[in-house]
């Protein structure tokens, strides 16, 4: 491990996101709502600590290897999540301790929108803004982001980039250069977000609601600047512009720059990966618009905003965003189980929503397929296809790894939160939303985590940056044979 390289690149990445104070510090100054002295504040201490980092290895010049990317990218997001946790404490009116403000960083960081704060439409308007950029920050991932200005300064990225990056294939590039991929996506990115934030302002909300929740949309995070979430607005226009945005979030970004690209949509079209998510989401809002149809009919109850309550929540939770919209968790059983059923796969490989993802599904689908068929006729080559490509067989191998080592840690955790004094049903859908970058959960925590104790809510941070880093990124750290020269 080439720890001053590591020290060096972690000094910049601070001094970087000190930078992102100071969005919130105008608007505070702009306002005068008394937040500016939290976000200066912690600016000035981010830029001494990556300084006090940076200056003693400045001229170092060494190329990073891969496990130097991996321990960078899990390091970073460990304190990225401290850092960001700064202003919440310096606020004396967010009354928060330190556990609570780790969580509320790491939860926007992540993008999972868990939140420990009851009361957000009390907060200052800068602290309600900084959450939303956290959030849409943390979407593509803040190393992405550095990898563009990272050559400037002599480093190589396509480590980190690897690293960083979600999906189960990482190495395919849009661009020759790694530093134009990390700028493509981030032009993409933006460019959602500007449209998205236009289309809130022009359905009614107003300019600040409507880059805030354009900032969380686009990240498929599900923090709100208000206690009732998209719920506030009560109106379909608004929930319905979510839908259309989440779902463009959740698919591979790589599609999308096709798609800018080539000037056409056969990306989009040709796509197995997407074609299985679309109709996943579509038998989904066909399933929960019915069931809570028959529901309501058996009980004498008429609701006309029902179908776009239905498929606002079916959207928000396929795509780990978790807005919501009503009490999701007081609907018919089934419902709620359903809703977190679609949060464990997710969206697409590649972009920024959280869960399995729908590419992984789809090959453990395959992969199942092909073996019934090799019952049948056991001497028959079965390759594995997505699409009319046959698939890899490490990737294939990959995916089961990864799934068999969800599997173990999600029960894992979930049975540490059973030993912390949780219930059964709170302990299993805290854990889904944590891992699973969600927010939402049932029980205890169906409308926020602020009732639990410390020790679920550190547990929570650790299970929500595992599921932001797809588990590997963090598990390799670990192991023995990472830490041999």
């Amino acid at each position: 491990m080439r720890f001053d390289a590591v020290q060096r690149i972690l000094g910049v990445l601070l001094m970087v996101f000190s930078l992102t104070m100071l969005p919130p510090a105008l608007l505070s100054a702009l306002i005068d709502d008394g937040a500016v002295t939290a976000f200066i504040s912690t600016a000035s201490l981010l830029v001494v600590i990556g300084a006090a980092l940076w200056l003693p290895v400045r001229k170092l010049q060494r190329e990073l290897r891969t496990r130097d990317g991996f321990f960078i990218v899990a390091l970073f997001w460990v304190v990225l999540g401290m850092a960001g946790a700064v202003p919440f404490l310096l606020d004396e009116r967010t009354g928060m301790s330190v556990a609570d403000a780790l969580f509320e960083s790491i939860s926007g960081l992540t993008t999972t929108g868990a939140t420990v704060i009851v009361g957000i439409d009390e907060l200052p308007m800068s602290i309600r803004y900084y959450r939303q950029q956290l959030q849409w920050l943390g979407g593509m991932g803040i190393i992405v982001l550095a990898v563009a200005i990272l050559p400037m300064l002599g480093i190589g990225g396509m480590q980190l980039y690897r690293a960083e990056l979600p999906g189960p294939v990482k190495d395919a590039k849009l661009t020759p250069r790694i530093t134009e991929t990390a700028k493509a996506l981030w032009y993409i990115y933006l460019g959602l977000t500007i449209v998205c934030a236009l289309a809130y302002w022009l359905a009614g909300m107003d300019a600040f609601d409507a880059i805030s929740h354009a900032f969380s949309t686009i990240a498929t995070g599900g923090f709100s600047t208000h206690d009732e979430s998209v719920g506030y607005f009560d109106s379909a226009l608004i929930e319905m512009i979510a839908v259309v945005f989440m779902f463009i979030s959740a698919v591979n970004y790589s599609l999308h720059f096709l798609v800018w690209r080539w000037r056409s949509v056969q990306p989009w079209l040709r796509d197995p990966e997407l074609r299985f998510y679309v109709g996943l989401v579509i038998a989904a809002c066909v399933l929960v618009t019915g069931g809570l149809f028959l529901y309501e009919s058996g009980h004498g109850i008429e609701d006309p905003d029902l179908w776009h309550h239905a498929i606002f929540q079916v959207v928000s939770f396929a795509t780990t965003t978790g807005y919501t919209t009503t009490g999701h968790h007081l609907w018919p059983a089934f419902v709620p189980v359903l809703l977190l059923l679609l949060a464990f796969v997710g969206g697409c490989g590649s972009s920024t929503s959280g869960g399995i993802k729908v590419v992984r599904v789809l090959l453990l689908m395959r992969q199942g397929g092909r073996e019934i068929l090799r019952l049948i006729h056991p001497q028959a080559v079965l390759p594995v296809k997505l699409g009319a490509k046959p698939v890899d067989e490490r990737v294939t191998d990959a995916v089961w790894g990864f799934f068999g080592a969800y599997v173990a840690l999600f029960s894992a955790i979930m049975l540490l939160l059973m030993a912390m004094g949780l219930d059964q049903v709170t302990a299993f859908s805290a854990t889904a939303s944590g891992m699973n970058n969600l927010g939402p959960a049932l029980g205890d925590v169906a409308a926020n985590f602020a009732s639990v104790g410390i020790g679920p809510k550190l547990l929570m941070c650790f299970a929500m940056v595992l599921g932001r880093l797809e588990i590997f990124t963090l598990l390799v750290l670990f192991t023995p044979a990472f830490w041999r020269r």
